[in-house]
Protein backbone atom coordinates (compact mmCIF):
# COMPACT_ATOMS: atom_id res chain seq x y z
CA UNK A 1 0.00 0.00 0.00
CA UNK A 2 0.93 3.73 -0.41
CA UNK A 3 3.08 4.70 2.85
CA UNK A 4 0.87 7.50 4.71
CA UNK A 5 2.97 10.63 4.78
CA UNK A 6 2.73 10.85 8.70
CA UNK A 7 5.01 7.49 8.44
CA UNK A 8 7.58 8.27 5.83
CA UNK A 9 10.20 9.82 7.92
CA UNK A 10 10.25 6.80 9.95
CA UNK A 11 10.60 4.85 6.43
CA UNK A 12 13.40 7.06 5.79
CA UNK A 13 15.16 6.48 9.05
CA UNK A 14 14.86 3.06 8.62
CA UNK A 15 12.38 2.67 12.01
CA UNK A 16 9.62 1.20 9.43
CA UNK A 17 10.54 -1.05 6.64
CA UNK A 18 6.92 -1.43 5.28
CA UNK A 19 3.47 -0.46 6.11
CA UNK A 20 1.26 -3.54 5.61
CA UNK A 21 -1.89 -2.31 6.25
CA UNK A 22 -4.38 -0.18 8.28
CA UNK A 23 -5.44 -1.51 11.30
CA UNK A 24 -8.19 0.93 12.38
CA UNK A 25 -9.17 4.51 12.72
CA UNK A 26 -10.23 5.92 15.72
CA UNK A 27 -11.38 9.22 17.61
CA UNK A 28 -7.89 10.06 18.61
CA UNK A 29 -5.39 8.63 16.14
CA UNK A 30 -5.35 6.10 12.67
CA UNK A 31 -3.32 2.35 13.18
CA UNK A 32 -1.71 1.17 11.03
CA UNK A 33 0.23 -2.81 10.76
CA UNK A 34 3.49 -2.35 9.98
CA UNK A 35 6.91 -4.13 9.01
CA UNK A 36 10.08 -3.18 11.15
CA UNK A 37 12.75 -5.65 10.28
CA UNK A 38 11.38 -9.35 10.82
CA UNK A 39 8.81 -7.84 13.55
CA UNK A 40 4.94 -6.94 12.89
CA UNK A 41 4.34 -4.01 15.07
CA UNK A 42 1.72 -1.47 15.08
CA UNK A 43 2.21 2.28 14.18
CA UNK A 44 -0.74 5.24 16.31
CA UNK A 45 -0.36 7.88 14.38
CA UNK A 46 -2.22 10.37 16.53
CA UNK A 47 -4.39 13.06 15.13
CA UNK A 48 -3.71 16.58 15.74
CA UNK A 49 -6.01 18.97 17.94
CA UNK A 50 -8.05 20.44 15.50
CA UNK A 51 -9.00 16.79 14.29
CA UNK A 52 -9.39 14.49 17.37
CA UNK A 53 -12.90 14.24 18.38
CA UNK A 54 -12.05 13.51 22.02
CA UNK A 55 -14.02 14.98 24.34
CA UNK A 56 -13.54 16.94 27.41
CA UNK A 57 -9.89 16.55 26.78
CA UNK A 58 -9.13 19.47 29.73
CA UNK A 59 -10.85 17.13 32.35
CA UNK A 60 -7.77 14.06 31.47
CA UNK A 61 -4.85 17.13 31.04
CA UNK A 62 -5.65 18.76 34.32
CA UNK A 63 -2.66 17.76 36.75
CA UNK A 64 -0.36 17.10 33.90
CA UNK A 65 3.13 18.38 34.83
CA UNK A 66 5.50 20.41 32.43
CA UNK A 67 8.57 20.84 33.56
CA UNK A 68 10.24 23.23 30.93
CA UNK A 69 8.59 26.97 32.46
CA UNK A 70 8.66 28.40 29.11
CA UNK A 71 6.56 25.50 27.64
CA UNK A 72 4.22 25.61 30.41
CA UNK A 73 3.60 29.96 29.86
CA UNK A 74 3.06 28.77 26.20
CA UNK A 75 0.61 26.38 26.67
CA UNK A 76 -1.25 28.89 29.30
CA UNK A 77 -1.31 31.17 26.82
CA UNK A 78 -2.31 29.25 23.74
CA UNK A 79 0.53 29.96 21.45
CA UNK A 80 1.47 28.43 18.20
CA UNK A 81 4.63 27.11 20.07
CA UNK A 82 2.16 26.74 23.58
CA UNK A 83 -0.42 23.90 21.21
CA UNK A 84 2.52 22.38 19.24
CA UNK A 85 3.59 21.66 23.23
CA UNK A 86 0.11 20.59 24.05
CA UNK A 87 -0.06 18.08 21.50
CA UNK A 88 3.35 16.80 22.36
CA UNK A 89 2.30 16.22 25.80
CA UNK A 90 -0.69 14.63 24.88
CA UNK A 91 0.90 11.75 22.76
CA UNK A 92 3.96 11.62 25.31
CA UNK A 93 1.38 10.79 27.47
CA UNK A 94 0.72 7.49 26.50
CA UNK A 95 4.01 6.34 26.11
CA UNK A 96 4.85 7.25 29.76
CA UNK A 97 1.86 5.42 30.73
CA UNK A 98 2.51 2.59 28.87
CA UNK A 99 6.22 2.17 30.04
CA UNK A 100 5.25 2.91 33.83
CA UNK A 101 2.35 0.17 33.41
CA UNK A 102 4.22 -2.12 32.21
CA UNK A 103 6.74 -1.76 35.13
CA UNK A 104 3.78 -2.12 37.46
CA UNK A 105 2.90 -5.52 35.80
CA UNK A 106 -0.37 -4.27 34.05
CA UNK A 107 -0.90 -5.78 30.91
CA UNK A 108 -0.44 -3.18 28.39
CA UNK A 109 1.54 -3.40 24.29
CA UNK A 110 4.95 -2.87 25.19
CA UNK A 111 6.39 0.53 23.57
CA UNK A 112 9.00 0.93 21.08
CA UNK A 113 9.28 4.63 21.12
CA UNK A 114 7.17 7.73 19.79
CA UNK A 115 8.75 9.87 16.77
CA UNK A 116 7.12 13.05 15.34
CA UNK A 117 3.68 11.75 16.48
CA UNK A 118 3.55 8.44 15.60
CA UNK A 119 3.92 5.81 18.80
CA UNK A 120 5.52 2.41 17.79
CA UNK A 121 4.33 -0.64 19.53
CA UNK A 122 3.65 -4.13 19.84
CA UNK A 123 0.66 -5.52 17.81
CA UNK A 124 -1.25 -7.89 20.10
CA UNK A 125 -2.42 -11.10 18.52
CA UNK A 126 -4.55 -14.28 18.86
CA UNK A 127 -3.05 -17.58 19.27
CA UNK A 128 -3.54 -17.99 15.29
CA UNK A 129 -1.07 -15.20 14.64
CA UNK A 130 -4.31 -12.66 14.01
CA UNK A 131 -4.92 -9.28 15.57
CA UNK A 132 -6.17 -9.70 18.72
CA UNK A 133 -10.07 -9.00 18.72
CA UNK A 134 -11.63 -6.21 21.49
CA UNK A 135 -13.39 -7.40 24.15
CA UNK A 136 -16.48 -6.50 23.08
CA UNK A 137 -16.30 -8.98 20.22
CA UNK A 138 -15.25 -11.72 22.82
CA UNK A 139 -18.60 -13.79 24.79
CA UNK A 140 -17.57 -15.90 27.24
CA UNK A 141 -18.77 -18.16 29.70
CA UNK A 142 -19.70 -17.25 33.55
CA UNK A 143 -16.76 -18.89 34.97
CA UNK A 144 -14.66 -17.07 32.31
CA UNK A 145 -16.11 -13.43 32.84
CA UNK A 146 -15.41 -13.94 36.90
CA UNK A 147 -11.77 -14.74 36.15
CA UNK A 148 -11.13 -11.90 33.31
CA UNK A 149 -13.28 -9.79 35.49
CA UNK A 150 -11.03 -10.23 38.56
CA UNK A 151 -7.71 -9.96 36.50
CA UNK A 152 -8.90 -6.42 35.12
CA UNK A 153 -9.60 -5.20 38.66
CA UNK A 154 -6.05 -6.43 39.63
CA UNK A 155 -4.68 -4.36 37.01
CA UNK A 156 -6.94 -1.07 37.57
CA UNK A 157 -5.23 -1.44 40.98
CA UNK A 158 -1.93 -1.43 39.75
CA UNK A 159 -2.44 1.45 37.95
CA UNK A 160 -3.60 3.00 40.94
CA UNK A 161 -0.83 1.71 42.79
CA UNK A 162 1.04 3.17 39.87
CA UNK A 163 -0.54 6.96 39.91
CA UNK A 164 -2.56 6.56 37.14
CA UNK A 165 -6.38 6.55 36.13
CA UNK A 166 -7.32 5.06 32.77
CA UNK A 167 -10.03 7.52 32.42
CA UNK A 168 -11.70 6.07 29.19
CA UNK A 169 -11.61 1.93 29.81
CA UNK A 170 -14.53 0.04 28.47
CA UNK A 171 -14.93 -3.05 26.35
CA UNK A 172 -13.76 -1.42 23.41
CA UNK A 173 -10.11 -0.36 24.87
CA UNK A 174 -9.24 -3.57 25.93
CA UNK A 175 -7.74 -6.59 23.79
CA UNK A 176 -8.34 -10.16 24.59
CA UNK A 177 -5.19 -12.80 23.36
CA UNK A 178 -4.47 -16.04 24.52
CA UNK A 179 -3.09 -15.09 27.70
CA UNK A 180 -6.24 -12.57 28.73
CA UNK A 181 -7.01 -8.84 28.47
CA UNK A 182 -4.89 -6.18 27.40
CA UNK A 183 -5.37 -2.86 28.45
CA UNK A 184 -4.51 -0.39 25.05
CA UNK A 185 -5.65 3.31 24.18
CA UNK A 186 -3.81 5.63 27.11
CA UNK A 187 -3.61 9.13 25.89
CA UNK A 188 -5.93 10.35 28.07
CA UNK A 189 -4.39 8.79 31.33
CA UNK A 190 -4.97 11.18 34.13
CA UNK A 191 -2.55 11.62 37.38
CA UNK A 192 -4.69 9.93 40.57
CA UNK A 193 -3.14 12.39 43.30
CA UNK A 194 -3.32 15.99 40.51
CA UNK A 195 -6.83 15.06 39.24
CA UNK A 196 -9.60 16.29 40.70
CA UNK A 197 -11.73 14.16 38.11
CA UNK A 198 -9.50 11.33 38.47
CA UNK A 199 -11.83 9.61 41.47
CA UNK A 200 -15.35 9.54 39.34
CA UNK A 201 -12.81 8.44 36.05
CA UNK A 202 -11.77 5.82 38.59
CA UNK A 203 -15.10 4.99 39.02
CA UNK A 204 -16.79 4.87 35.58
CA UNK A 205 -13.88 2.68 34.27
CA UNK A 206 -14.55 0.07 37.21
CA UNK A 207 -18.50 0.13 36.16
CA UNK A 208 -17.70 -0.33 32.49
CA UNK A 209 -15.73 -3.22 32.94
CA UNK A 210 -18.00 -4.63 35.79
CA UNK A 211 -21.45 -3.87 33.59
CA UNK A 212 -19.66 -6.04 30.40
CA UNK A 213 -18.29 -8.79 32.11
CA UNK A 214 -21.47 -8.39 34.07
CA UNK A 215 -23.62 -9.49 30.92
CA UNK A 216 -21.84 -12.91 31.41
CA UNK A 217 -21.76 -13.39 35.35
CA UNK A 218 -24.67 -11.01 36.64
CA UNK A 219 -23.56 -10.66 39.99
CA UNK A 220 -20.51 -8.64 39.22
CA UNK A 221 -22.79 -6.01 38.42
CA UNK A 222 -23.22 -5.42 42.14
CA UNK A 223 -19.45 -5.50 43.10
CA UNK A 224 -17.92 -2.26 44.31
CA UNK A 225 -14.16 -2.35 43.67
CA UNK A 226 -13.77 1.22 42.91
CA UNK A 227 -15.33 2.40 46.39
CA UNK A 228 -12.85 -0.47 48.12
CA UNK A 229 -9.69 0.68 45.78
CA UNK A 230 -10.35 4.38 46.59
CA UNK A 231 -10.38 4.34 50.30
CA UNK A 232 -7.47 2.12 50.55
CA UNK A 233 -5.63 4.62 47.92
CA UNK A 234 -6.59 7.69 50.00
CA UNK A 235 -5.56 5.74 53.07
CA UNK A 236 -2.13 4.81 51.86
CA UNK A 237 -2.81 1.03 52.41
CA UNK A 238 -3.39 0.30 48.55
CA UNK A 239 -0.54 -2.15 47.14
CA UNK A 240 0.18 -3.62 44.08
CA UNK A 241 -0.39 -7.42 45.68
CA UNK A 242 -3.59 -6.37 47.55
CA UNK A 243 -6.18 -9.08 47.50
CA UNK A 244 -9.49 -7.32 46.77
CA UNK A 245 -13.13 -8.25 47.62
CA UNK A 246 -14.94 -5.97 45.53
CA UNK A 247 -17.28 -5.13 49.10
CA UNK A 248 -16.97 -1.85 50.45
CA UNK A 249 -19.15 -0.56 53.72
CA UNK A 250 -19.28 3.09 53.85
CA UNK A 251 -19.10 4.68 56.70
CA UNK A 252 -21.98 5.71 58.32
CA UNK A 253 -20.49 7.73 61.45
CA UNK A 254 -22.72 11.33 61.69
CA UNK A 255 -19.97 13.90 62.28
CA UNK A 256 -20.17 15.39 65.55
CA UNK A 257 -20.55 19.25 64.19
CA UNK A 258 -21.92 20.75 67.49
CA UNK A 259 -18.50 19.30 69.14
CA UNK A 260 -16.24 20.54 66.67
CA UNK A 261 -18.30 24.00 66.64
CA UNK A 262 -17.77 24.09 70.54
CA UNK A 263 -13.95 23.69 69.83
CA UNK A 264 -13.91 26.21 67.63
CA UNK A 265 -15.94 28.69 69.73
CA UNK A 266 -13.32 27.68 72.66
CA UNK A 267 -10.56 28.20 70.36
CA UNK A 268 -11.54 31.72 69.42
CA UNK A 269 -12.15 32.73 72.74
CA UNK A 270 -8.40 31.78 73.88
CA UNK A 271 -7.35 33.71 70.54
CA UNK A 272 -9.18 36.54 71.77
CA UNK A 273 -7.85 36.40 75.04
CA UNK A 274 -4.06 36.14 74.15
CA UNK A 275 -5.04 39.38 72.20
CA UNK A 276 -6.38 41.20 75.04
CA UNK A 277 -3.27 40.20 77.31
CA UNK A 278 -0.81 41.75 74.40
CA UNK A 279 -2.77 44.62 74.72
CA UNK A 280 -3.36 45.24 78.16
CA UNK A 281 0.68 44.43 78.18
CA UNK A 282 1.06 47.50 75.88
CA UNK A 283 -0.95 49.75 77.81
CA UNK A 284 1.06 48.74 80.81
CA UNK A 285 3.91 49.80 78.60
Amino acid sequence: MKTPKRLLPLVEDGLVDEVIRPLMSGKEADVFIVRCGSKIRCAKIYKDALKRSFKKAAQYTEGRKVRNSRRARAMEKGSKFGRKQQEDTWQNAEVDALYRLARAGVRVPEPYGCFDGVLLMELVTDENGDVAPRLNEVSMSAEQAREDHALMMHYVMRMLCAGLVHGDLSEFNVLVDENGPVIIDLPQAVDAAANNNARSMLDRDVKNMSDYYGQFAPELRDTRYADEMWALYEEGELDPDRELTGQFAADTHTADVDGVMLEIKAALAEEEKRRQRLREAEDDD
